[in-house]
């Protein structure tokens, strides 16, 4: 349950208020309650001493696969949403792509009480855009958005049809309605899952050219500017396509992008060993293109970096590279690597910071990614001297099934609240 909060002498950063200093946060009632200053007559339940701790905006993911319903075998939305809020993730936008689809009400309705039972971080679905994510009808859009869905996504499956996405784009201009984009074009992806270069030559496999994001990319932006519909971009892999997009937002076009985490870390060399770990969609690119796609999220081009959380069983990635199921299991290490992309000198604190809360909230119209007075009471307290070990022990998602097992990340959650209510807690002790 809320309860009124001292959040006492951590350091506050919020990119939203152009904030990072030392100071007091007050919680009441499910919001922030004051900044610095306690409110007239307030009167603190637990009082929790954060010196030396960050004190964050909870983080907002845009992309992310909870796999229930369909798939629980991998997954399910109580194991994922207790992930996310371990790792300070107070809200998740779930992908559509689930069995039976998210396209109706009744399956919205589903996920959205299996969300109320897991009690944890909050829970915003995105729709299908066409029925079944098949690409040849649109879906219940309005209905689907009055029920609570904060945008329509083609669920990783781009609409190959031009006449139907340009009927769904014109649709969802006329209803105030964001569409989510997966900028690849499936004849050129399809049968591969490395990107076309050096590397998956000398492997002997099939590579996916660079031109199955632009193609698509193009085709969209063309679409847009005609119908002025309000499209993200989601899960940009290269350096190609950001420049797409930037000169596309310079032109005034209402789009905008952002960037699974993995892609500013991983290149294709890290495929050489034929590692299934790392077989994403899209793929893990070159080194200019990680290096353009860290430039393109420093000035501002990608304004949101997502975890794109597919978590898998060991089966899906126990076959052969090209057998295996693409995805990486992300949730457990997306704060801690945007903390390393202040480290590598990539981004400030509050830039990183920003990517991750403020960004992803402001792009799709959602409350949180802030601590401004008001706001939802979501809150990351993080120790940001604490190493931890990515380990399969140390993982709370179901999906062990990440590239970055063995790597040393710095910043521990300690505390995460949704609507000021605790929902994950491994110290500090509350007074």
């Amino acid at each position: 349950m809320s309860q009124r909060m001292h959040i006492r002498g951590g350091r506050v950063v919020c990119p939203a208020q152009d904030l990072d200093q030392a100071t007091d946060l007050y919680i009441a009632d499910g919001i922030i309650a004051g900044l610095g200053q306690a409110p007239d007559g307030f009167q603190a339940e637990t009082t929790v001493d954060a010196e030396g701790m960050l004190v964050l905006p909870g983080l907002v993911d845009i992309g992310t696969h909870l796999r229930e319903p369909g798939a629980r075998h991998k997954a399910d939305i109580t194991s994922e949403l207790r992930a996310a809020a371990a790792g300070g993730i107070t809200t998740v936008c779930s992908s559509p792509a689930t069995r039976p689809v998210v396209d109706s009400t009744a399956v919205l309705e589903l996920v959205l009480g299996q969300a109320d039972k897991a009690g944890s971080s909050r829970l915003t679905p995105l729709g299908a855009l066409t029925a079944g994510l098949e690409g040849e009808h649109l879906s219940q859009m309005a209905s689907l958005r009055r029920a609570g869905c904060v945008a329509m996504s083609d669920g990783g499956s781009p609409v190959v049809n031009t006449l139907v996405l340009r009927r769904a784009l014109e649709y969802a201009a006329t209803q105030g309605i964001t569409v989510i984009l997966t900028p690849q074009e499936p004849d050129l992806t399809r049968g591969s899952a490395m990107h076309e270069g050096w590397v998956a030559t000398r492997l002997g496999l099939a590579g996916i050219p660079v031109a199955a994001e632009t193609v698509a990319l193009s085709r969209a932006l063309a679409l847009v500017e005609e119908t002025g519909a309000r499209v993200h971009f989601a899960r940009l892999s290269s350096a190609r396509g950001a420049a797409l997009l930037a000169r596309a937002r310079r032109d005034g076009l209402p789009v905008s992008g952002d960037v699974a985490m993995h892609q500013l870390f991983l290149t294709e060399m890290d495929v050489s060993g034929f590692a299934s770990d790392c077989n994403v969609l899209p793929p893990l690119r070159s080194d200019s293109d990680r290096d353009a796609l860290r430039r393109a999220v420093a000035d501002g081009t990608l304004q949101a970096i997502c975890s794109d959380h597919q978590p898998h069983d060991a089966d899906a990635k126990a076959a052969p590279f090209v057998a295996s199921e693409p995805g990486i299991s992300g949730l457990d290490t997306l704060l801690g690597l945007a903390l390393r992309l202040e480290d590598e000198g990539v981004l400030s604190l509050s830039a990183a910071v920003s990517r991750v809360t403020s960004g992803p909230a402001e792009l799709l119209g959602l409350p949180g990614g802030t601590l401004r007075p008001g706001a939802p009471a979501d809150v990351c307290l993080v120790d940001p001297r604490e190493p931890w070990w990515v380990t399969p022990e140390t993982l709370h998602s179901r999906g062990r099934n990440t590239p970055f097992l063995g790597w040393e990340l710095t910043g521990r959650v300690r505390q995460t609240l949704v609507d000021g209510a605790i929902v994950h807690a491994a110290g500090p002790e509350t007074a």
